[in-house]
């Protein structure tokens, strides 16, 4: 992460009127979004994601606390300025939000008309962003005649018109099926490596952040559960919110005792680890799960082993482990 950020909350909360009493939607929110950054933000539905990224733009007005951008706390602002923040913030939505009477071309040009950029500015500026995200042959094309995938495209060229600094997407792959949903977040990151465009994910699907993210939060029923970079939150969850959302299922409620996860990076991942540690230890292991994942453009991989009832062979296991620098930490379904 960038050393200084370009989003910074401080204690955000918001607050809706319920029957009886105030609902707390989000409490206690503190984050920080580096420059740049690809940041995740995963919850299950409900969780208060969406509020969060709402009250990132003052969509939604939080009711306490501190949104900073560029240093500049956007909930203490005057309206001619907020409007002007906003600009700096584009947003993707998970239905696209498109004009269904206006063509491609004309969405993109939509949010350009609103700020009075001259018409010819205004076309040739989208016809440049609908070319960034390979739609220059379907500009004229209305979005009943466009392709899921597409019409993400062409929300996500709109978004871009107004040279934003960070790029908001609220379950942007949400609606779209697995091999689109790929596209969609290779763009993402595309953008934000050409332009430098912080990007900030919302979503429920572990997937997603793996695949982008260099960093993510974990928000339950309003709260940051934890944070940090997606490989330490995703291998080493310290929360039970955390656990349920980074785990599969299978390793939440794995029978028996000593039970240990191993940890791979993309460095030992094809070394025969296993192989080597029963030959020098002299004790059998029980494999009784594994995976890999790709975080991120780099091979990662989780094992879940059965050690030895015997504690001195599961001492000889994990000195073992400390000598060769391998990840094994004790799995406990507390």
């Amino acid at each position: 992460m960038a050393d200084e950020p370009i989003i910074q909350i401080v204690g955000l909360e918001k607050r809706f009127s319920g029957k009886n009493a105030e609902v707390y939607a989000l409490r206690g929110i503190d984050l920080a979004i580096g420059k740049g950054d690809i940041f995740g933000i995963i919850g299950q539905s409900g969780a208060g994601k969406s509020t969060l990224v709402r009250c990132i733009n003052m969509l939604e007005r939080p009711t306490g606390g501190s949104v900073l951008f560029d240093g500049k706390d956007l909930c203490r602002l005057p309206e001619a300025e907020l409007r002007a923040a906003r600009r700096s913030m584009g947003m993707i939505f998970q239905q696209f939000n498109l004009l269904m009477q206006r063509t491609a071309l004309q969405n993109v040009c939509f949010p350009l008309e609103l700020i009075g950029t001259p018409r010819a500015e205004a076309r040739k500026r989208a016809q440049e962003l609908l070319e960034l995200v390979g739609l220059d042959n379907r500009m004229e094309s209305y979005p009943s005649q466009l392709s899921g995938g597409q019409k993400q495209r062409v929300a996500i060229a709109r978004a871009l018109a107004t040279n934003p600094r960070v790029l908001l997407c609220d379950e942007a792959t949400s609606a779209l099926d697995p091999a689109t949903t790929d596209s969609i977040l290779a763009l993402i990151k595309d953008i934000n490596a050409q332009l430098g465009i912080t990007a900030v994910v919302i979503t429920h699907e572990m997937s997603v952040i793996e695949k982008i993210c260099s960093h993510v939060a974990i928000i339950s029923r309003g709260v940051i559960e934890e944070q940090g970079l997606v490989e330490e939150v995703f291998f080493h969850p310290k929360t039970e919110a955390a656990r349920r959302l980074v785990l599969p299922e299978a390793l939440q409620k794995l029978p028996g005792e000593h039970m240990y996860r191993l940890i791979f990076n993309g460095r030992s991942s094809f070394e025969p680890v296993i192989a080597n540690m029963v030959l020098e230890c002299g004790c059998p292991v029980n494999i009784m799960y594994a995976d890999t994942r790709d975080i991120n453009g780099v091979a990662f991989g989780q094992m879940v082993l059965q050690l030895p009832d015997r504690e001195a062979s599961r001492t000889r296991i994990m000195a073992y482990a400390r000598a060769h620098n391998i990840l094994l930490e004790e799995m406990r379904n507390d």
